[in-house]
C-alpha cells in the first residue's frame, strides 16, 4: 500500500513557482498581482498567497524537535499545559475552599491568587491549606509594593511542607515596571526590588518571580511584532540587570516568566509563540550560562541550554472583547485558546466571556475553563505537539514575524527599555498602534462582530452593566500621586462604539429608521442589509421593507410608521432621479441617508442631500453624528 502511494505522487511532474505564477497571472486577467493578492499586514511585512517548501528548506530550525534549541517547536516534548483560573482572594478560607473545588472537580490545574491586603504567615497558610504544591502550578500576585514580602511568605511556607522543592512550579508575579505602565508613576527602584525578589525566592528554583508583562502590550492595542519585540527587550532588560547585580545567569533566565496576550488572528498568534521562544532562546545563548550541575543540555562549549527555555502563560485579549453581544467573546476566545495552544504556551487564562462589564461569575468561570478543557479532552490539543510544524505558511509567519519583533528589540534595547519607557517612546508607538486600529473599527476595515458588524438587533446592556466596573487590574499604589511619565491604552476596541450604543440606550429614545426600498431588487436588498447593520450598531431600531413602487408610497409609510431616519436603497443608475424627488418629499422632516455612493453623489450634495453611507464611510464618526442630530448625548 505504501509502494503505490509513492508510485500516485510520482505521476505527476513537479510545477515549479514560475509556472504557479505564470497561471496565477493568467486568471487574474490583468489585474494587479501586489494589489490584488498580497496581504499586507500590519506587522510589517507582506504575505503572498501561496508558499512552497522553497521559501522555509533554509530555516535553522528545520530539523530540530520538540524540547531542543531553539525550541521553536517547543520546550518539552509533549504540548500539555496547565489549565489555570484566578481567584480573588478577599477571605483566605474562603479563597482556599474555591480552589479545592476548582482542582478537585472542575479540571483546574493552576491557581493564580490575586490578593489585595492581609499577607501573614497564618493567612497564607489558610490560603494553601490541602494544597500541593507538588501537584498543582501556583501563581501569587498582590501589590507591587508588597511583592517581596509575598515572596518569603510562599517560600517560607512551601519549604515548610518537606515538599522536593525541584517538583513544585508556579510564579509570584512581580511586574517591575507595573506602575508606569498603569499610573504613569516613575518605578525608580526597580533593580533594588527585582534583586531582592528574585534571591529571595531562590529556595524554589522552579517559581518565576519577575513577569514580563507583554499582554499589557497586547491589551493597550500593540500590534504583533510591538508586543512581542517589547517583551524580549523587557526581558533582556531584567536579565542583563539580574547579571550584573551578581544573579547567576542560569538563575537568572530562569526566573523570567513571559505574559503574552492572545487575539483572533489565528495563524499569526500560533506564529507569535513559536518565534518567542526561538529568539529568547538566541537571547538567553548570548550570555552564555552555566549548567551549575550535570546536564545533558548544553551547547558544545558548555552553555545551558536548558535556561533558554521561555515560560510563557497566555491571556485572552482584553483589547477585543466586546459589551453587547457577549456571547461573540466565547467564539473570541475560543479561537485565541486554540492558537495558544496550538503554539506551545506553558499556560492559559481565558477570560470570561462578561469580563468587559461585570466581575465574573462561578457560571462564566466555568465555561471559561470548560473552553480549556474542550481542546484537551475533547480535541486532544494536548496530544499533538507544534501540528504548525512544516507548513509553509505557518514558518514564513514565524520567521517573518521573529525578524521584525527582533528588528524592534534591538532598536529598543540600544536605548535600553527603562529608558524607552521614560521617554514615552514604547507608550507613544503602542498607543499610535492603537489610534490606527481604532480608525479602522470605526471604518469596519477591523471588524468586531456583534458590535461594528451584524450588530444584535434590539438589544440592551445598561442594566447589566456593574457601576464603575474596570476589568483591568490596578493595584491602586500611588494613584493619587502626579502622573509624570506616560501610560498605555486602557480603552477596549468597541468601548466608542459601546458608548454611542448606550448613549442611545440611556436617553429613553429608540430611534427608527426605515429603509425606503425601490427599484433594482438586488441592489436595494443589498444596500438595505448593509444599512440596517449601519445604523443598529447605535442601537436604532430598523424596519426593513420588501420595495415600494413610488418614493411618494416609501415616504408615506415612513411616516406612518413615526420613522425619525429614511434610508433610501436603490441601484446608482436610479438615484440621480428617485433621490431628489424623496429629499423634496421629506423636506427636512426626518434625517434622509442615501445608501451607497453614486456618481451622481456631486449632484446630489449640490441639491442639499448631505448623508451618504457605503463600505468607505467612518461609521462611528456618522453615527455620532446621528445621534447629535436626533437629540442624543
Amino acid at each position: 500500500m505504501s509502494k503505490s502511494k509513492e508510485k500516485l505522487f510520482t505521476d505527476f511532474p513537479p510545477v515549479t513557482t514560475e509556472e504557479w505564477m505564470k497561471r496565477v497571472t493568467a486568471d487574474l486577467k490583468g489585474a494587479d498581482f501586489e494589489r490584488r493578492l498580497v496581504w499586507k499586514t500590519n506587522e510589517g511585512f507582506n504575505l503572498n498567497p501561496f508558499y512552497r517548501n522553497e521559501d522555509i528548506e533554509n530555516l535553522e530550525w528545520n530539523d530540530s524537535l520538540p524540547g531542543k534549541f531553539p525550541y521553536v517547536r517547543g520546550t518539552k516534548a509533549d504540548n500539555n499545559w496547565y489549565v489555570r483560573q484566578n481567584i480573588d482572594v478577599k477571605d483566605f478560607a474562603e479563597a482556599n475552599k474555591q480552589a479545592l473545588m476548582l482542582l478537585e472537580k472542575k479540571g483546574v490545574t493552576a491557581l493564580g491568587f490575586n490578593i489585595a491586603n492581609g499577607l501573614t504567615a497564618d493567612n497564607i497558610t489558610t490560603l494553601l491549606k490541602d494544597i500541593h504544591p507538588e501537584m498543582v502550578e501556583l501563581n501569587f500576585q498582590t501589590c507591587i509594593n508588597s511583592t517581596l514580602k509575598l515572596t518569603k511568605l510562599v517560600v517560607e511556607h512551601i519549604t515548610s511542607l518537606g515538599v522536593n522543592v525541584m517538583e513544585c512550579h508556579g510564579s509570584i508575579e512581580h511586574d517591575p515596571f507595573r506602575k508606569i505602565f498603569k499610573l504613569g508613576k516613575d518605578a525608580s527602584e526597580w533593580k533594588e526590588e527585582a534583586v531582592a525578589i528574585v534571591k529571595a525566592s531562590a529556595p524554589l528554583p522552579r517559581y518565576r518571580v519577575i513577569s514580563v508583562t507583554g499582554d499589557q502590550f497586547a491589551d493597550a492595542g500593540a500590534y504583533l511584532f510591538q508586543e512581542l519585540g517589547y517583551s524580549l527587550a523587557y526581558g533582556n532588560q531584567i536579565l542583563s540587570m539580574l547579571i550584573e547585580e551578581g544573579v547567576e545567569p542560569t538563575m537568572a533566565a530562569k526566573k523570567i516568566k513571559f505574559n503574552l496576550g492572545v487575539g483572533t488572528n489565528y495563524f499569526m498568534e500560533i506564529a507569535k509563540f513559536r518565534a518567542a521562544r526561538w529568539l529568547w532562546a538566541e537571547i538567553v545563548k548570548a550570555y552564555k550560562a552555566k549548567c551549575p550541575h550535570e546536564c545533558d543540555n548544553h551547547a558544545e562549549d558548555g552553555t545551558c541550554q536548558c535556561a533558554a527555555k521561555i515560560n510563557v502563560h497566555a491571556i485572552t485579549s482584553n483589547f477585543n472583547s466586546t459589551v453587547y453581544d457577549a456571547y461573540v467573546n466565547l467564539l473570541r476566545t475560543q479561537t485565541e485558546a486554540m492558537s495558544a495552544t496550538l503554539g506551545g504556551v506553558d499556560s492559559l487564562t481565558v477570560r470570561p466571556f462578561n469580563h468587559a462589564y461585570q466581575s465574573a461569575t462561578d457560571f462564566t468561570n466555568r465555561l471559561a475553563v470548560n473552553q480549556q478543557l474542550l481542546l484537551k479532552e475533547e480535541s486532544h490539543f494536548d496530544k499533538v505537539i507544534d501540528p504548525g510544524a512544516g507548513s509553509y505558511y505557518i514558518e514564513t509567519l514565524t520567521k517573518s514575524l521573529g525578524e521584525e519583533a527582533w528588528r524592534l528589540f534591538l532598536e529598543i534595547d540600544k536605548e535600553g527599555f527603562y529608558n524607552s519607557l521614560k521617554a514615552g517612546t514604547i507608550q507613544d508607538k503602542i498607543n499610535e498602534s492603537a489610534e490606527a486600529r481604532f480608525e479602522a473599527a470605526a471604518k469596519r476595515k477591523e471588524v468586531l462582530l456583534g458590535t461594528n458588524q451584524y450588530p444584535s438587533f434590539g438589544e440592551k446592556v445598561k442594566e447589566k452593566l456593574e457601576e464603575n466596573y474596570s476589568s483591568m487590574d490596578e493595584c491602586g499604589c500611588g494613584t493619587n500621586e502626579e502622573t509624570p511619565l506616560k501610560k498605555l491604552n486602557t480603552v477596549r476596541l468597541a468601548q466608542p462604539y459601546e458608548e454611542v450604543r448606550l448613549a442611545t440606550e440611556r436617553s429613553g429614545k429608540t430611534p427608527k429608521a426605515f429603509m425606503l426600498t425601490i427599484g433594482n431588487l438586488a441592489m436595494r436588498l443589498a444596500r438595505s442589509q448593509f444599512s440596517g447593520n449601519f445604523l443598529a450598531s447605535a442601537g436604532y431600531d430598523i424596519i426593513d421593507n420588501l420595495g415600494f413602487d413610488t418614493i411618494e408610497e416609501g415616504v408615506k409609510a415612513a411616516r406612518e410608521k413615526n420613522a425619525d431616519i429614511i434610508v433610501l436603497c436603490s441601484s446608482d443608475d436610479e438615484y440621480a432621479t428617485l433621490a431628489p424627488e424623496a429629499y423634496k418629499l421629506i423636506k427636512g422632516k426626518e434625517i434622509f441617508i442615501v445608501a451607497g455612493a453614486p456618481k451622481c453623489a456631486d449632484d446630489l450634495k449640490a441639491q442639499g442631500i448631505e448623508y451618504f453611507i457605503n463600505v468607505r464611510s467612518n461609521v462611528l464618526e456618522m453615527l455620532t453624528q446621528f445621534n447629535a442630530l436626533l437629540g442624543i448625548k
